[in-house]
């Protein structure tokens, strides 16, 4: 699946990817948001399944074999842009909000902000068309929300 995957969204035209790939496509960028910043933190692991969950109503099972492909694909992906790209062109713009506030609950899971989380956030956001004002309100929602551990 990840080999298909990475293909499709790294071609010049890429072809419309299911809903189980968005899926992917999501956790893919949250893991690149842990990982930005050296350090993959089991609290941001956790932080991850938590959105998956919540966001897309999968079961915890579901949410941890999605992860482990998104680590592979991550692992593998050039750039966030292909990421992003793959969403925008698969979520409706009223649900992409969410996604920026689940990036933001990853990024702020390990108790602190790092440039290069923000800068991929701030990336994502301009790419998904999602402005610096919803942004913000994501991320004070995120920083309102509960941890999960």
């Amino acid at each position: 699946m990840i080999s298909n995957f990475l293909r499709s969204i790294l071609s010049e035209k890429p072809d419309p990817i299911s809903t189980e790939e968005s899926h992917v496509a999501l956790a893919a960028l949250l893991v690149r948001i842990a990982r930005s910043d050296s350090k993959y933190e089991k609290s941001e692991i956790e932080t991850i399944k938590h959105v998956l969950i919540q966001q897309y109503e999968m079961s915890e099972d579901k949410a941890i074999s999605t992860i482990e492909n998104a680590e592979e694909l991550e692992a593998e992906a050039p750039d966030t842009v292909r990421f992003t790209r793959a969403l925008k062109n698969t979520i409706p713009y009223e649900n992409r909000k969410q996604i920026i506030e689940g990036l933001w609950q990853v990024a702020l899971a390990d108790g602190a902000r790092d440039s290069e989380e923000d800068a991929i956030i701030r990336l994502a956001a301009q790419l998904l068309g999602v402005t610096d004002v919803e942004s913000a309100v994501a991320r004070k929602s995120a920083q309102a929300s509960p941890k999960t551990e």
